[in-house]
């Protein structure tokens, strides 16, 4: 029997390596059946895409320090994944995440992603052949144009004069110039969300809240983001303020499109391609998945509910472990099997701070059960 285990990370607790470490553990100290056990983590586009896909593909990790949102020095870095190690994936959050700020220490009208493109910079070093680049997290607000400074786009003022502080200066762009643009490779990102850049539905006024975007200076930042556009319109002969994904990350999916020239994908269907998951799933008598919670939110691409999907579809059994699962929500018939690891004697504080034992232990006791599930 061939077990496929493609669970994603348990938030704050475990890696997606770590979960599906934890699973095979659990599955190897059951005694009985001849099993052949894979492992393969997996991801949907969110933070930990790049350490995931790493694992499943191989690759070496490429620490690089660089600019953190405010632009202090920050110790980050991005994997080169592949036997030719020629394509690199970048999680913006390395360097330009929300999760580097302390609490009070945001300023989002000096907030930059300026970081990101000193990732994508070394990136370019390396001579990769193309770029997977995650978006989640964003601790800025500034449309890519902090990335775009980095990679070599200069954006100017009434007197042709260059604006070095943005996003403070966005209202101030009338040019931009890129006779001094480094040379690309191909760039895909992982999006999923389908914000327009500009409006009520826009990055300003659904995600500027978390990244200390005052009400009072709602209209500021839309004024100074609709400049922007207007001007990449006129200058880059190309306009993405209404594309689906746009206002991903604080406008970074807007920036991404205009100067990176890059194509916005869904994240779990992207990260499942380049790791050969459907391959792995049709190999498979048994896939195992899991992920720190099941709930409503795993319905909206979520790479566990992705993982089963791609299962069924294929004819076969996903079991699933969760640090937590939502009894209300209804995953209908993509589980034969599910289980939380928290519950009963064993608290969520517990399954947080040993989360690699439970998960063991709770496979483990599970294994007899599995391992008739894919016989």
């Amino acid at each position: 029997m061939k077990i496929l285990v493609a669970s994603d990370k348990f938030k704050g607790s475990l890696t997606a390596r770590e979960a599906c470490e934890a699973i095979r553990d659990g599955l190897e100290e059951s005694p009985g059946g001849d099993v052949e056990i894979r492992i393969l983590p997996i991801a949907d586009g969110g933070d930990g895409m790049a350490r995931s896909m790493l694992a499943s593909m191989g690759g070496i990790w490429k620490g690089a320090v660089v600019s953190d949102a405010m632009g202090h020095p920050v110790l980050g870095g991005y994997a080169l994944v592949g036997e030719d190690r020629d394509m690199a994936v970048i999680e913006m959050a390395e360097a330009s995440g929300l999760w580097r700020m302390d609490e009070g220490e945001l300023d989002p009208w000096k907030a930059s992603t300026f970081g990101t493109g000193e990732l994508i910079k070394e990136a370019v070093k390396q001579g990769v052949k193309r770029i997977l680049l995650g978006i989640g997290g964003s601790a800025t607000n500034d449309a890519g144009t902090g990335m775009a400074q980095e990679l070599g786009y200069r954006f100017l003022d009434a007197n042709g004069e260059e604006i070095a502080e943005l996003p403070e200066g966005l209202a101030s762009v009338h040019g931009i110039d890129r006779d001094k643009v480094i040379a690309l490779p191909k760039i895909t990102v992982a999006c999923d969300v389908n914000n327009p850049l500009l409006g009520e539905t826009g990055c300003t006024r659904v995600y500027g809240p978390q990244k200390g975007v005052k009400d009072e200076d709602f209209d500021r930042f839309e004024k100074g983001l609709e400049q922007v556009a207007d001007v990449v319109e006129r200058d880059l002969e190309c306009d993405f303020r209404n594309e689906a994904g746009a206002g991903a990350a604080g406008g970074l999916g807007f920036g991404a499109l205009a100067f990176l020239g890059a194509e916005l994908k869904e994240g779990f269907p992207l990260v499942a391609e380049e790791i050969g998951l459907r391959q792995a799933i049709e190999e498979a008598d048994l896939v195992i998945t899991g992920e720190g919670s099941l709930d409503s939110q795993s319905l909206d691409g979520k790479a566990p509910v992705g993982v089963a999907r791609m299962a069924k579809e294929l004819g076969k059994p996903v079991a699933a472990f969760a640090g937590k699962i939502d009894a209300d929500t209804d995953f209908g018939e993509l589980y034969v099997f599910n289980r939380a690891i928290s519950g009963g004697d064993v608290s969520i504080d517990e399954c947080m701070r040993d989360a690699f034992k439970v998960l063991e232990k709770v496979v483990r006791d599970s294994a007899e059960e599995l391992k008739k599930l894919g016989s």
